[in-house]
């Protein structure tokens, strides 16, 4: 009888160890980020936010309308320096007054190199979310005169122009329009700056 007990602690002793570094392995391949279920760390849903989100079917949001196009490169650079492109990725609706890299251009030298310096990120946020405005703005129902909040620090306002048929915001001529699946985009030739105070 006292062989029999003395097998039965044995034989639980050893079941308790290979447990334990079975639950030890285990959590150690967590905390590495080697577990199997995990997504790949290079994969397109590494991200976290809203932009991360990997759909190749729907309709693009604002972010994938201006990353999608050649001429929104530098607006682009500025969205991702301002930390801003998961919460344009977001449901929103938004209305967005895009810049193309030829309106950046028009600033004067170093101005952009400028505002993509670490230190000035809250001034490029501000200045790009100048150009944002939290509904969907069909074009058929702006006029001429009509004010806007954008939602940059002041809730500034912006003033929609219409004259002979075409459209500007402020001193920017609206030259496109791209649908997006959390708004709206408007492809615009100028830099738009909040007035001053």
């Amino acid at each position: 009888m006292k062989q029999n007990t003395l097998f039965s602690i044995i034989a639980a002793a050893v079941f308790s160890m290979i447990l334990f570094s079975c639950n030890q392995n285990k959590e150690e391949n967590n905390s590495s980020g080697t577990d199997s279920t995990s997504a790949p760390s290079n994969g397109p849903s590494a991200g976290v936010g809203a932009a991360s989100v990997q759909d190749d079917v729907s309709q693009p949001n604002v972010v994938k309308v201006a990353v999608g196009s050649k001429d929104h490169t530098t607006l682009v650079k500025a969205v991702q320096a301002a930390d801003l492109v998961d919460v344009l990725a977001q449901s929103g609706p938004y209305t967005v007054f895009a810049p193309i890299n030829a309106a950046f251009d028009q600033l004067p030298a170093g101005t952009v190199e400028g505002l993509l310096k670490p230190e000035k990120k809250a001034d490029l946020r501000n200045i790009l979310q100048y150009h944002v405005t939290t509904s969907k703005l069909k074009l058929e129902y702006m006029k001429d005169g009509q004010q806007i909040s954008m939602v940059d620090n002041n809730n500034s306002k912006a003033t929609i122009h219409v004259k002979d048929g075409k459209y500007m915001i402020n001193d920017a001529n609206i030259v496109g329009t791209v649908d997006a699946s959390n708004g709206i985009v408007y492809v615009i030739d100028k830099v738009i700056f909040a007035p001053t105070k």
